[in-house]
C-alpha cells in the first residue's frame, strides 16, 4: 500500500508574526526542507498525479510527495517559489479567491493581517510550473454554514480563479479543515476531484480523495522533525509517546 505525504504549509517568513508564529516557517528552514526531500529522493508530485493513479487502479509513485500551501500568502509565494523552481520541485498554492491581492481579513487575531498575492502573482506561479487551487471565496469554516453559504464558497472560488487563469480547478482546501459529509457532497457537486481535510496523517490509497488527511509543517519544527514527519505526520517525541501508550503494561 502507498502512503504519501501531502505537506501542509502556510506562511514562509523570515521573521514570524507571534501571533501567527506556530503556522510560519522561515524561508531558510523551508529551503533546508526542500533540500532534504531532493537530497532523500523525494519526487514532488501533483494532486492532480494522485487523482489520475487512483482513476487507472494505479499505485501511487513511490517516494511521493505533494507539497502545498494554503491561504496565498504573498511572503508565501515570494519567498517559495525560487527554493521549488531551483530543484525542480511543483507545488500546490490553494487560494482564497475573494481576496486575492488583500489581505488575511479572516485573521482576526492577528493585528496586521498578512498580504495576499496578487492575480500577476498567482499567474506567474502558473506560468512557473505550480498547480492552483480553491480554498473558499472568504475563508469561512464550511461546517457551520448553511447549505447555500457553503455551494456559493465552493462554486464561486472555482469560477473565480478559472476565469482569472484560464485552466482548471478542481481540486480544493477545506479553510480550517472544516467539513462535514453535507460539505464534502457539495464539493463533488461543485466538481472537485480531491480535497483537503485538517486530518494529520500520511494519505493512502484507501483515503476518499475528497476528504485527504495532510501533514502539518510548523514553525518550531526542526530538520529532524521534519524528517521523521515525512514517514510517520508526527514529530519524534509525540511519536515516541504515542508508541509508548500503545505498549501493553506487564501484568
Amino acid at each position: 500500500m502507498s502512503r504519501v505525504p501531502i505537506l501542509m504549509y502556510h506562511q514562509l517568513m523570515p521573521r514570524p508574526d507571534a501571533a501567527f508564529s506556530k503556522y510560519t516557517v522561515t524561508p531558510r528552514a523551508f529551503a533546508a526542507q526542500m533540500r532534504w526531500l531532493a537530497l532523500a529522493g523525494y519526487v514532488p508530485v501533483s494532486m492532480t498525479t494522485l487523482v489520475e493513479h487512483r482513476q487507472r487502479g494505479e499505485p501511487w509513485p513511490r517516494r511521493a510527495v505533494v507539497i502545498t500551501f494554503d491561504d496565498g500568502f504573498r511572503d508565501s509565494m515570494d519567498f517559495a517559489l525560487p527554493v521549488l523552481q531551483r530543484h525542480g520541485f511543483t507545488a500546490m498554492f490553494y487560494l482564497v479567491a475573494g481576496l486575492i491581492g488583500g489581505t488575511s481579513r479572516w485573521m482576526s487575531g492577528t493585528p496586521g493581517r498578512f498580504p495576499l498575492g496578487d492575480w500577476a502573482a498567482v499567474r506567474k506561479l502558473r506560468d512557473a510550473g505550480m498547480h492552483c487551487g480553491a480554498h473558499s471565496v472568504s475563508h469561512p469554516a464550511l461546517a457551520g454554514s448553511t447549505a447555500a453559504e457553503a455551494r456559493t464558497e465552493l462554486v464561486e472560488s472555482r469560477r473565480m480563479l478559472e476565469d482569472a487563469l484560464g485552466t482548471a480547478v478542481v481540486h480544493f482546501a477545506y479553510p480550517y479543515g472544516s467539513v462535514t459529509p453535507g460539505v464534502r457532497a457539495l464539493a463533488a457537486e461543485a466538481g472537485y476531484v480531491s480535497a483537503c481535510t485538517g486530518e494529520k496523517h500520511l494519505a493512502d490509497e484507501r483515503d476518499d480523495l475528497l476528504l485527504l488527511p495532510r501533514v502539518p509543517v510548523y514553525g518550531g519544527d526542526t530538520l529532524l522533525d521534519f524528517i521523521c514527519r515525512l514517514r510517520t505526520a508526527e514529530r519524534p517525541r509525540q511519536l515516541a509517546r504515542r508508541l509508548l501508550r500503545a505498549r501493553p503494561r506487564r501484568a
